[in-house]
């Protein structure tokens, strides 16, 4: 979805048949924030057939974006202006009670700071996606997003419908698109805008802006749903209400083979793809 919205003439509102005319009319238009249907691609990596294109959108400031991709599907995303901010949730499309578990994605990892190689861990023991590129190295398990409250506090302004939407709220209407509600609104982590965890135990925001066009490739695990939230990171110390746009392509590709990388990497990691091989042979 996009939250880009075209003006309409005060004329073509003024009756139905001329409102109807006036939609008809924009067929065709194309902005820089939506979904490209049918998706294509002109930087798709080598080897990619263009036919394995599942998704390609660009996801505005402040707005938000969900799609559920099989298991085996690359999921890029690109902070194309050096600003963006990627919330992510995840949760199993079949079982979607199953879900990302942020504590555990730390902890059973031994390691609080993501990047390539490292796994998002479901709360069921398994991997919901492993990260097999890293252009960006700041990421962010600890902080969450915002919600309607902080961003009223700092900006003024935190309705879904208002200037300064928030990531829970966004995440709210993600997770609605798949039958899912409030109780299944998790703990995110942040794509593209990390922290750091200082010895006296207080967290610093890196939060940019950074070079425009980093990437970060994800490979789902499992068959999941992904809801994207393109907010301000909720320790962002600026004042404004500070976030550039997300491109997000997803091509299918093959299911982790006994032999890769990094499913083989730690035991603490075999293990979480021992459990959804398991879960795959029932």
């Amino acid at each position: 979805m996009t939250d880009t919205l075209i003006p309409s003439p005060a004329s073509a509102l003024a009756n139905p048949l001329a409102a109807r005319d006036h939609a008809r009319s924009m067929g065709g238009t194309v902005v820089e924030t939506m979904p490209v249907l049918p998706p294509k691609a002109a930087d798709l990596p080598a080897g990619v057939d263009p036919a394995d294109l599942v998704w390609e959108e660009t996801i505005a400031a402040g707005g938000y974006a969900t799609r559920v991709l099989a298991r085996g599907t690359r999921l890029r995303l690109i902070d194309k202006q050096g600003d963006a901010c990627a919330g992510l949730q995840v949760w199993n499309a079949v079982m979607p009670t199953e879900r990302l578990n942020v504590a555990d994605t730390v902890k059973v990892q031994w390691n609080a700071y993501l990047g390539a190689g490292k796994l998002l861990l479901s709360d069921m023991g398994r991997v919901l996606f492993s990260i097999v590129e890293d252009g960006a190295g700041t990421h962010d398990c600890f902080s969450g997003t915002s919600n309607a409250a902080t961003n009223a506090a700092k900006y003024g302004e935190g309705r879904n419908s208002g200037a300064c939407p928030n990531g829970r709220d966004r995440f709210l209407l993600g997770a609605a698109k798949h039958g899912l509600g409030r109780r299944d609104v998790h703990p995110c982590i942040n794509l593209f805008k990390g922290t750091r965890i200082e010895p006296d135990g207080t967290i610093t925001p890196l939060v940019g802006p950074f070079a425009p066009g980093r990437e970060v490739v994800l490979r789902a695990e499992m068959d999941v749903i992904v809801a994207i939230a393109n907010v301000p990171h909720v320790l962002d110390p600026r004042p404004d209400y500070t976030v550039t746009p997300l491109r997000v392509t997803a091509w299918r590709g093959p299911v982790t083979l006994g032999n890769d990388p990094i499913r083989n990497v730690t035991p603490e990691g075999l293990r979480a793809f021992l459990n959804v091989e398991d879960y795959f042979r029932r």
